[in-house]
């Protein structure tokens, strides 16, 4: 394997200070459709589900897809980067989401595969380089860079799945759909200018170049890899089938759809709470704490036979900023644990290829689980125990040292 150094001018430098701005900006609308096309889908299954025929079995797969996507483009995304620049593939990758976000409109089964395959890969170019290019546009500012990006990928996904509940009871499946994959557009175009600091891997190799390790090859990569797709099996497994389970115990697909939108909005301060309490002692243990409370036990909650509004806000709040904790605490990870761009955009891609694959069977073998048992008890309980490894391998992880160079 041979390793290269990347070497930039100084004005590539200077270029990227003075659009740290716009950077931020345009990072922000990047990140904010990063989940968007995906929450939105949970609300409209049902509807999905009668509309266009699609079984109930395979109906789970709509959420699963966009895992799977995750997990075999996210290592050929950062080669692309490589060669074309982190920049660069974003545009190209978002041109690809928004064409599968307005394929989804077509009343068909085909169509909503393919277009949800298709945002899944567009997706994925945000998730695996967005950190990359925080550590490079923002290095002094990475807490900052990195709370923002969360907190726009939380929070706009959090109100798309709200207001995809609110369209679907007025409007048609193709006018939600279309209406809300507007905003990607959007940021396609807010993006354009960041073209200008596009930086190929344009460098050279020196001789006797230091001996870069692979992040496959170390352990601690491979924490991160496992912590990251246990805390997406289970986000997104809560995130298709807890209005399910609260419909089970009889509430109402209204009041499920909104509780659902508060467990994810619960999560958005975590942005900014992860990054400052992550590097302290006192503050691993108070992290922790609410970790547990609501990643471990959130789930069991839901199996309470509640109907009661305050309870469900109560337990959803929790269960959200579990969530929360455990997505920003990967991301920490990502620009802690490593000491250069590429090394960030490598073990993203690792963890985001790998991750997801394990996460992508969530949805679907919960599903299976419930359909053979009538019950969510077994699913539940098995979201709990694997959340209580999440908090282990955290530990694990904050003690370990940075991966090596």
């Amino acid at each position: 394997m041979s390793y290269t150094i990347i070497i930039y001018s100084e004005g590539d430098y200077g270029l990227k200070n003075k659009n740290q701005t716009w950077f931020i900006v345009s990072m922000m609308l990047i990140a904010a459709n990063l989940r968007l096309p995906i929450t939105i889908i949970p609300p409209l299954l049902k509807t999905i589900e009668k509309n266009l025929g699609v079984p109930s079995s395979l109906i789970g797969l709509i959420t699963s897809i966009p895992l799977v996507a995750f997990a075999i483009f996210s290592p050929i995304i950062v080669k692309v980067a490589k060669k074309l620049g982190n920049e660069l593939t974003v545009f190209v990758f978002f041109i690809i989401l928004i064409a599968g976000s307005y394929l989804r409109i077509i009343p068909a089964v085909w169509a909503i595969f393919i277009g949800t395959t298709l945002v899944g890969i567009g997706v994925d170019s945000g998730n695996v380089l967005v950190p990359a290019m925080i550590k490079d546009h923002l290095p002094n500012r990475i807490p900052l860079g990195t709370g923002l990006y969360t907190l726009s990928m939380l929070a706009i996904g959090a109100i798309g799945t709200a207001l995809s509940g609110v369209f679907i009871t007025h409007i048609s499946l193709s006018a939600t759909l279309a209406i809300l994959s507007a905003l990607a557009i959007g940021a396609l175009v807010v993006w354009i200018p960041n073209l200008r600091s596009n930086t190929k891997d344009n460098s050279v190799t020196i001789s006797n170049p230091p001996k870069y390790r692979t992040v496959w090859n170390q352990r601690v990569g491979w924490f991160i890899t496992l912590y990251f797709g246990l805390q997406s099996l289970v986000y997104y497994s809560l995130l298709t089938w807890t209005p399910s389970v609260m419909e089970s115990h009889g509430v109402s697909s209204i009041v499920s759809s909104n509780i659902l939108t508060i467990l994810q909005l619960s999560g958005l301060p975590c942005s900014f709470i992860v990054p400052y309490f992550a590097g302290k002692k006192n503050g691993r243990k108070f992290l922790n704490t609410f970790l547990i409370i609501g990643y471990v036990l959130g789930p069991l909650m839901f199996l309470l036979n509640i109907q009661s509004t305050a309870w469900l806000v109560i337990i959803s709040f929790l269960t959200g900023f579990g969530s929360g904790i455990a997505f920003n605490e990967a991301i920490y990870f990502f620009t802690n644990k490593t000491t250069n761009p590429y090394q960030t955009a490598e073990v993203s891609g690792m963890a985001h290829s790998a991750g997801y694959l394990l996460a992508a069977f969530g949805p679907v073998v919960f599903g299976y689980i419930q359909n053979l048992s009538g019950t969510w008890t077994m699913t539940m309980i098995i979201m709990a125990v694997l959340s209580a490894v999440l908090v282990t391998t955290g530990i694990v992880i904050n003690h370990h040292k940075p991966i090596a160079e």
